[in-house]
């Protein structure tokens, strides 16, 4: 008989503010296996934090930092040429709160992500790549990381001994070179959730994804992410949960 193949589905949560509401958090929460809960510096706030945890804990979900640039108007999604040394710093706030919260809540932090511009830029950026390679080190090394196949965030996380997780993006279109289209560009965010699905069952049982020009990339993943804040990102991740199962691919956290 065939082993079962068994994929992470993780989502961005908690990346509201105050009074203002990006996603339906506690229903996402019902369907994804591991949740990247938003530490502050993009988005999110202490409340809305405790909230994600308390639920991820009632889901059984496991919770992740999503740690970012301190850019709240930007939603991290802006380049920003920090110094080395102050990033290690940022990074350690944001997981230091996102510990204690988790713990009060009843769970525990076991990966991190890095959200958004910071995501990308360490796909090439050396220092950039050590300096939160060094905060996740410094800060309990028990952590996984969960990051883009080929970067150097990966690579390095790998060489400090730290258990990298290569991650696919259903909901994003790719380059031929195996990164993400930008978000400026047209039809960089795909919200059509039998797309979705379908790449997703792709990256599942094929480590492969079709690319812009319709060439055929390897990404090979340990877990599936889908944006919160794409336009129906309820039914985005309803739709690959459903896909995944026909495909025999069961749901489970890396973690």
């Amino acid at each position: 008989m065939q082993d079962m193949i068994t994929m992470d589905l993780n989502v961005d949560i908690a990346e509201g503010f105050g009074v203002w509401r990006i996603a339906d958090d506690d229903a996402l929460l019902t369907v994804v296996s591991s949740a990247n809960v938003a530490c502050g510096f993009h988005a999110g706030d202490p409340g809305t934090m405790r909230r994600a945890c308390v639920t991820a804990v009632r889901h059984g979900v496991a919770i992740g930092a999503q740690v970012s640039y301190r850019d709240l108007a930007g939603f991290g999604r802006r380049f920003i040429d920090i110094a080395p040394a102050e990033l290690v710093d940022d990074i350690l706030y944001q997981l230091s709160a996102l510990r204690g919260i988790a713990a009060v809540s009843g769970g525990r932090m076991t990966y991190v992500k890095p959200h958004g511009a910071l995501y990308n830029a360490i796909v090439t950026h050396e220092a950039q790549a050590a300096a939160v390679v060094e905060a996740v080190r410094l800060f309990d090394p028990s952590l996984a990381v969960l990051g883009l196949p080929g970067s150097r965030w990966l690579a390095l996380a790998e060489e400090a001994g730290l258990e990298a997780v290569s991650e696919a993006f259903a909901d994003r279109a790719y380059t031929p070179e195996g990164t993400l289209v930008s978000r400026r560009e047209p039809g960089a965010v795909l919200s059509d959730p039998d797309v979705v699905a379908e790449r997703a069952v792709r990256f599942a049982t094929e480590g492969t994804v079709v690319a812009v020009d319709g060439s055929v990339v390897a990404a090979r993943a340990g877990s599936i992410c889908v944006h919160s804040d794409t336009p129906g990102a309820l039914s985005l991740v309803k739709a690959v949960r459903s896909g995944l199962a026909q495909a025999g691919v069961e749901v489970a956290s890396f973690r």
